[in-house]
C-alpha cells in the first residue's frame, strides 16, 4: 500500500511539473511572437527582430511563384519608421511538442487578412522563429 500511494504522489509530481513545463513554454511562444506582431504593428524593427531567429526563412506565393528570402532581412528592407498600423492582430494558436513548436497568427487589415504560420525552435532556452509562411486573404 505505501509503494502504491507513493507511485501515484511520484506520478502526480511528475504530470504537474509536465503541465508547469508546457505551461511556461506556451507563455514564451506567444511573447516570441508577439514580439513579431507588436513590433509589426508599430513599425518597430528592434522588436520586431527579436522574434526571429538570424536565419529564419520566409516562404511565399506571389506573382512570380515560390518565393524564399532572410525573415530579417525582408522586414529590415521593407520596415518604415512611422505611427502605428491600422489592424488587428491575434493568435490563433500554438502547439508546442518538446523544443518545436508552430504557432499560428492572423493579422487583420481594412481589405485583407495575413494567416501567418510560424516555425519555432527553443534554442539554448529561448523560443526562436526559424520559419514563416503566409498568405493574404482579401475580405
Amino acid at each position: 500500500m505505501k509503494n502504491r500511494l507513493t507511485g501515484i504522489l511520484l506520478l502526480f509530481i511528475a504530470l504537474n511539473s509536465f503541465a508547469q513545463s508546457a505551461k511556461e513554454d506556451y507563455e514564451a511562444i506567444a511573447e516570441t511572437v508577439n514580439y513579431y506582431l507588436v513590433g509589426g504593428t508599430n513599425n518597430d524593427f528592434a522588436t520586431l527582430s527579436k522574434a526571429f531567429h538570424e536565419d529564419a526563412a520566409m516562404t511565399y506565393l506571389n506573382a512570380n511563384g515560390y518565393q524564399q528570402v532572410n525573415a530579417i532581412e525582408f522586414f529590415k528592407k521593407g520596415m518604415k519608421p512611422g505611427p502605428p498600423q491600422d489592424r488587428k492582430t491575434r493568435i490563433v494558436s500554438i502547439d508546442a511538442t518538446g523544443h518545436a513548436a508552430l504557432a499560428k497568427l492572423e493579422i487583420e487589415y481594412d481589405t485583407f487578412y495575413f494567416h501567418d504560420y510560424m516555425q519555432l525552435l527553443k534554442i539554448d532556452g529561448e523560443w526562436k522563429i526559424i520559419s514563416k509562411t503566409f498568405y493574404k486573404q482579401d475580405k
